[in-house]
């Protein structure tokens, strides 16, 4: 029940159950790997390696003559020996489009390079321990990524996308049935998105609890796991006040009763909730860009550097464990600061 375990936990737990099974149909040595990067890794990762590797692995065995004589989970740890360089450059090609149960997958420079990189740390992982002679995957290069631009919103366009939350004005019939009974939830989640920059997991894993409007702030769970406290100003307070005052007139279901955000059902809201939610609303606004939820923490990053000028408080706040994350992002910001500081020194009156 949710009153014994936050969301967190319990999405800790979920994720650690669907990781043992997907282990399940690995080579039974990848236990150790996985019993090994346990105390520095999230669960989250651990699963998304576990779903690469079964990629991997399947690859290998339709592919590697020496290994599809016998099941999957039969293959000793010494077959990474003899998976060679050659084979990992053919895996990276086969992943960039292939069909598995009448089902197509492909992946991007982004999809490639992580499912790599799951490999690299999954061989460096024996081969540190000495279990292994060879370390292919270190020989293979990840692939360049090419950054996007990042899309974010100008300030008139926040103000039509809050408006439009706010009157509705261009929802169909059917929307606005809901919209009346969803209204002061959808503001104050969406000011929360725009005036804190958290991401919608953190948003969706929040607690009545967690908020302290003595201090204006929330404690939320960052990506590593760890708590911080983000402050927010009074326009996002105002915004929560107004929808608390109708949350607790609200009979969640069992196990929901804590939770801050709940859906049309009275559970918890979800992440893709949210993300239909900012999809319905911006779509309604003539000329919005293509909006999602991390482009609201785009917005909300991007206004913080200009104000503040400081790319550490924004990396800060926005739980970048690594301040060049975030220089990368703003590095366009950046730039034009650097320009600005051509014309800011002047050594003789003219």
């Amino acid at each position: 029940m949710e009153n014994s375990k936050n969301y967190h936990d319990m999405q800790n737990n979920l994720n650690t159950m669907k990781m043992r099974e997907v282990v399940s149909t690995l080579p039974s040595f990848c236990k150790e790997f996985f019993r090994g990067i346990q105390e520095y890794t999230s669960s989250r990762t651990r699963l998304a390696y576990a779903y690469d590797l079964r990629v991997f692995f399947e690859f290998i065995h339709s592919e590697n003559k020496s290994c599809s004589h016998m099941e999957i989970t039969e293959f000793p740890l010494s077959i990474l020996d003899q998976i060679t360089r050659e084979d990992i450059e053919e895996y990276l090609d086969y992943i960039t489009y292939y069909t598995k149960d009448g089902k197509e997958y492909s992946n991007n420079e982004r999809g490639k390079k992580r499912k790599l990189s799951a490999l690299k740390s999954f061989y460096n992982y024996y081969f540190c321990a000495e279990s292994i002679k060879t370390n292919p995957a270190a020989l293979v290069p990840l692939p360049k990524q090419h950054e996007k631009e990042i899309i974010r919103l100008d300030v008139d366009e926040v103000a039509i996308l809050l408006d439009q939350v706010e009157d509705g004005e261009k929802l169909t019939k059917n929307q606005l049935k809901y919209h009346n009974k969803t209204k002061l939830r959808d503001v104050a989640l969406l000011t929360l998105l725009l005036g804190t920059g958290i991401r919608v997991s953190e948003c969706v894993g929040l607690d009545i609890s967690d908020i302290d409007f003595k201090n204006n702030g929330i404690k939320i769970r960052r990506k590593g796991g760890y708590e911080t406290v983000i402050y927010f100003s009074e326009e996002v307070a105002d915004a929560l006040s107004d929808y608390l005052e109708k949350r607790y007139h609200m009979i969640p279901l069992e196990g929901h009763e804590n939770a801050l955000f709940l859906s049309m059902q009275n559970r918890r809201i979800t992440v893709r909730a949210v993300e239909n939610l900012v999809k319905k609303y911006a779509s309604n606004v003539t000329g919005l860009k293509k909006i999602t939820p991390h482009k609201l923490r785009s917005t909300y990053g991007t206004a913080l550097y200009r104000e503040t000028g400081d790319i550490y408080l924004v990396a800060d706040v926005l739980g970048h464990k690594d301040v060049n994350t975030t220089r990368k992002h703003y590095a366009a910001l950046e730039d034009n600061r650097r320009r600005m500081a051509a014309k800011a020194v002047q050594l003789r009156e003219k």
